[in-house]
């Protein structure tokens, strides 16, 4: 065994990966156990306004037919509601519930109480340079920033 550091990459993973975690044990807690961990992917893609479906499915990286099925549970579960396309008729668009705003109102305040965390245990300076840092490499990793 040896005592080379992990990929930046794996530590990120790691990272994101603790978030997650933890998000779905407290949305699990206030009785929204029912969201999968694939769910909670496709609705943290949902931007503010409706969007297609076909937009949804590239941010989340899964195809059309996946998403589809994904949305279909998700409005059965009461997270998300399909709207009329004001610019197309025969569409419809995605769009967050009054329940799927309250999940991720939760889910963005055990977000913020993680990010509190870390701070506090990297010190202000050390986190302000890791997110600026973060926000620099967005630039240039994230296609839909």
């Amino acid at each position: 065994m040896t005592d080379e550091r992990p990929a930046l990459g794996v530590l990120m993973f790691v990272a994101h990966r603790s978030i997650e975690r933890r998000v779905m044990a407290r949305l699990a807690a206030v009785g929204a156990d029912d969201i999968t961990l694939a769910q909670s992917r496709v609705v943290q893609r949902l931007a503010p306004e409706p969007m297609r479906l076909t937009d949804l499915a590239e941010q989340a990286g899964v195809t059309k037919q996946t998403a589809g099925g994904i949305v279909d549970q998700l409005e059965a579960a009461g997270y998300l509601v399909r709207v009329p396309d004001p610019s197309d008729r025969r569409a419809r668009l995605v769009t967050l519930s009054d329940r799927g705003v309250e999940l991720c109102e939760i889910a963005a305040r055990e977000v913020e109480a993680i990010e509190q965390e870390w701070r506090d245990h990297l010190g202000a300076d050390d986190f302000a340079a890791l997110e600026k840092s973060l926000m620099r490499l967005r630039e240039v990793t994230d296609p839909y920033r």
